[in-house]
């Protein structure tokens, strides 16, 4: 796998196209299944979960929750902050919830996070907007037992940059206990060349200043408690491999606890819709790091 810096500009747009390794589709029909899929399994979370939509944690349009909480919300319950994924550009809350069943029927509490997306929003604002509805949902709830981030693609870059949020500017410091990082971008310098920044408009600078590998913070005694997840689809592209496996390896050399795992069989696109199946090896990978914590 070469660097991104030896590509022409149409080979780097071709690691960021939608594409789904088991169907011929085009970039349209590749999004639009997907979008089925997630509010398909949306719909039959909220038909049968107790739920806290649109919970607004600012003042912005973007700045909302939806909340599924397990059947007895009294006892103390580890929490899971869902953040979408879309490019920052497309998807919503709205449609992030097909991920609950396995998790909570189990106990666990989950927040989809909603945030502005482009071009209302820019990389600084979503990147506070998710920081801020982390402290939000901890001052909430008093009986959090941990804090886990979930996120998919551009999703998973949010999660990632709320790894290395500096808590004294929000006044609270959340438990957080895991992160799971699902097909990822750690690394925003290559998009600023390709049609994704189109309504983005990131320069050089935003990209750096919002790029998770270049963002990584020694590993404190709080950050010790956290274990990290980089997952990654067998049949992402080259470059979605390249960044988790550098993203995986400054965590680690920070003093991080962090592992890789490459989910075999998957596209960039179910390895996140798979996640409604309680036997699926990325659900258990989650149940069972949360059961351990």
């Amino acid at each position: 796998m070469g660097k991104w810096q030896e590509m022409t500009r149409e080979e780097l747009e071709k690691q960021y196209a939608p594409s789904r390794w088991s169907h011929r589709m085009d970039k349209e029909a590749v999004i639009e299944a997907h979008v089925r899929e997630v509010t398909e399994g949306t719909r039959r979370a909220q038909a049968t979960m107790q739920t806290l939509l649109h919970v607004p944690y600012g003042g912005s349009d973007g700045e909302k929750l939806d909340i599924y909480l397990p059947t007895d919300p009294s006892e103390a319950f580890p929490l899971v902050l869902y953040i979408h994924g879309g490019y920052w550009q497309f998807l919503s809350k709205e449609v992030s919830g097909f991920i609950t069943p396995p998790l909570v029927t189990q106990g666990i509490a989950v927040v989809a996070v909603g945030y502005d997306l482009a071009p209302k929003g820019h990389l600084d604002l979503m990147v506070a907007q998710v920081r801020r509805s982390v402290a939000f949902i901890v001052q909430q709830y008093s009986k959090i037992s941990g804090v886990y981030l979930c996120g998919h693609s551009a999703g998973a870059h949010l999660a990632a940059m709320v790894l290395s949020t500096d808590w004294e500017e929000y006044g609270v410091t959340p438990d957080i206990k895991g992160a799971f990082l699902v097909s990822g971008v750690y690394d925003l310098e290559p998009i600023t060349h390709t049609s994704v920044n189109n309504l983005l408009q990131m320069s050089r600078e935003v990209a750096r200043r919002n790029s998770p590998v270049l963002c990584v913070t020694a590993a404190k005694p709080a950050r010790k408690a956290c274990e990290v997840l980089i997952a990654v689809a067998q049949h992402d592209s080259p470059e979605f491999h390249r960044q988790s496996q550098e993203y995986f390896q400054a965590l680690r050399s920070a003093g991080w606890r962090v592992s890789l795992l490459d989910i075999a069989d998957t596209d960039h696109f179910d390895v996140i819709e798979k996640l409604y199946q309680g036997g699926y090896i990325l659900t258990q990978v989650i149940l069972n790091m949360i059961s351990r914590a």
